[in-house]
């Protein structure tokens, strides 16, 4: 379904709690004692089920699910919902067996082998039939049943890359959708049509056939690009048609509403489109680990932030995974303190879980669910904390979790709003600059979350959008930057918003087929801005701004009949501007993104305010939200903020 229009009236929002457990894990004797815990912390839900196939069909059709009928009951007698996991991350060995090439292959071409999880090919078609299999079990078992109120598929695509695959079965599944993007007569395809739109004449890389055509991987040098794009767009496809298979099986049998939870920077398939099937989008949000693993954080602010967690990077994926879900967000997995994955693996410090709570609730979320109940005394993740010990003492996140739902509980009616700044983002846009960074440390995700990071900076609350938006009514201030292909239609509703346009820099950089358009680009209706040449900057060569502040990793020489609002310190063009319509051409460092992002403001008509750093501000329908992630008190606005805390003020309207 396309993205909804913005909504403009305030949508009432249900604030709940909730963890993971794993009842396989744990003798049934001490069950009904977790379930009473559970309900007495505060919490409302409690997902199961996502690992536990091996104990549900320990070999093939022995099936045992009187254990997860006696977990369930348990659960629900306590008063808790029951989020079913589908445990397609985790196959048995005996699947294996049966499906010796189901395993998904690296780009070395090593198989990805068990013992862990996630080892299975999206293209496999023998484990797809497994999987429906399972799935059509479950849901004819527990599709009517009470205490199943909500669904989740699999776990994590993605996670620990594994949607690209260059297994036997990925290449026979892109070879067949190959001819279904290139049509041709019957069903053989056109591969002239191929060969011409991917340039194969260049380096006589023409195909005869599609069946010629291999996976991108273990060539001499690079391969071709548009033949990476595709593998890429095709692997996300995979993922789509995955998920939707256990969706239509779920569907079928419940009427419960169905997720899937998503990761922290995994952006290899198409999370809108995965979002498209499902009734609401949820996250895994590990501000600790994420920190040095995903967040891109240099080493000062590692240091600074290494028991708080960066600033802005869970808040953006608040705002990504509410409109995946079409305005509908939870956090499936909330970190309780120290994980056991990341380089370091530090606590929290005192408070931190709760702060970590009320963002995702400033962000819109629904529910946050922590992740886990018990810490498991073995196997991988048995240093990572849960809220009790593995002897069922409280570990420190369970007071900070009973104090979130005791405010919960006595918090007034609160209430969701539309923001009136945007982004636009777009998965696609992160596999081309993937597929072509065009320098070491560029990518799409970095160029977003950095402009973000000055939005927020300046007290901005921020709406995500998808590409496939037209209707940009009410927002004053839109931000569509790095989006490598931009179709005509969203070029002309950009050009005709009426709001601040910001763009660039590679937005409309290449064609659909990843060749450079001509006209060059931009190509932006009612912005005379041509982009002549592009490069790429070494880090310790930035080039400044006359205002300030420099354009780093990247630059490109623009020209045209536009206004030019800012220069580099040599002269030549770096900001143009015509009507709404601005253009960025380079990559701005913190002081320049700050700069620029506030002038539009500034056009636009929005209250901003510079906060120190570590503080942030967010705005819901009823309240506003202060967070000060750092370590020393602040003031902000006539409010005194104490460090690490969250401040609720109720707003008028």
């Amino acid at each position: 379904m396309p993205f909804p229009d913005r909504r403009t009236d305030m949508t009432e929002l249900t604030r709940t709690l909730g963890c993971c457990y794993y009842p396989e894990h744990w003798p049934r004797a001490i069950w009904a004692e977790d379930a009473r815990r559970m309900a007495e912390t505060g919490l409302t839900w409690v997902r199961i089920g996502e690992f536990a196939w091996g104990r549900l069909e320990p070999s093939p059709g022995d099936l045992r699910f009187d254990w997860l009928d006696e977990a369930i009951w348990t659960l629900g007698e306590a008063g808790l919902k029951v989020v079913l996991g589908t445990p397609t991350a985790t196959p048995p060995r005996w699947v294996l067996d049966r499906h010796p090439d189901m395993l998904a292959v690296d780009a070395q071409g090593r198989p990805r082998k068990f013992g862990s999880r996630r080892h299975y090919c999206f293209s496999h078609e023998g484990f797809a039939a497994e999987s429906d299999r399972i799935v059509t079990l479950l849901a004819e078992r527990y599709g009517r049943n009470e205490h199943v109120a909500a669904w989740q598929t699999d776990n994590e695509y993605g996670c620990h890359d594994t949607t690209i695959s260059y297994s036997d079965a990925a290449r026979r599944a892109f070879q067949r959708w190959l001819r279904g993007r290139y049509p041709g007569a019957g069903n053989d395809g056109d591969i002239d049509a191929l060969n011409a739109a991917w340039g194969n004449v260049f380096w006589s890389m023409d195909y005869r056939d599609f069946d010629e055509i291999d996976l991108p991987n273990l060539t001499v040098t690079e391969p071709n690009p548009a033949h990476a794009l595709a593998f890429r767009r095709f692997s996300s496809d995979q993922v789509v048609a995955f998920n939707r298979r256990q969706v239509e099986i779920i569907r079928a049998h419940s009427k419960a509403p169905i997720t899937h939870n998503y990761m922290g920077r995994v952006t290899d398939f198409d999370h809108f489109a995965v979002g498209e099937d499902l009734d609401f989008a949820s996250w895994d949000s590990y501000p600790l680990g994420f920190l040095e693993d995903r967040a891109g954080a240099d080493a000062e602010t590692q240091r600074a932030y290494a028991r708080q967690g960066d600033p802005d990077f869970q808040a953006l994926h608040h705002d990504l995974y509410r409109a995946v879900g079409r305005g509908r967000m939870w956090v499936m997995e909330q970190q309780p303190g120290p994980v056991n994955w990341a380089p370091h693996n530090p606590a929290p410090h005192p408070g931190m879980v709760r702060l970590w709570s009320w963002e995702a609730f400033a962000h819109g979320a629904e529910c946050v669910s922590y992740f886990r109940w018990r810490q498991a005394p073995f196997a991988q993740e048995q240093l990572h904390s849960g809220l009790l010990r593995p002897d069922s003492q409280p570990a420190p996140g369970l007071e900070e979790a009973r104090q979130v739902a005791r405010e919960i509980a006595q918090a007034p009616a609160v209430a969701n709003a539309a923001s009136e700044v945007a982004i636009l983002f777009d998965y696609d846009a992160d596999a081309a600059w993937a597929v072509q960074p065009h320098g070491q440390g560029l990518s799409y995700f970095g160029l977003v979350l950095d402009l973000y990071k000055a939005m927020r900076g300046l007290g901005l609350s921020i709406d995500i959008l998808p590409t496939t938006c037209r209707d940009f009514s009410g927002y004053r201030l839109i931000a569509a930057p790095g989006l490598m292909h931009m179709s005509e239609a969203l070029k002309e509703a950009l050009a005709h918003a009426e709001a601040e346009v910001l763009i660039g820099p590679r937005s409309g950089a290449r064609d659909g087929e990843f060749s450079i358009p001509v006209p060059l680009p931009p190509a932006m209706p009612g912005l005379d801005v041509v982009v002549s040449h592009v490069e790429s900057l070494r880090p310790d060569s930035p080039e400044p701004l006359d205002q300030g502040g420099a354009f780093i990793l990247y630059r490109e020489a623009i020209e045209g009949a536009a206004k030019v609002v800012e220069r580099t310190a040599s002269g030549a063009p770096a900001v143009m501007r015509e009507g709404r319509l601005t253009y960025l051409g380079g990559w701005p460092d913190k002081a320049a993104a700050r700069r620029v992002v506030s002038a539009l403001c500034a056009r636009a008509g929005l209250d901003v305010v510079e906060l120190p750093e570590g503080v942030r501000r967010r705005d819901t329908g009823t309240e506003r939200f202060w967070f000060n992630h750092a370590t020393e008190a602040a003031r902000v606005g006539g409010l005194d903020l104490p460090p690490l805390s969250v401040t609720r003020i109720a707003r008028d309207g």
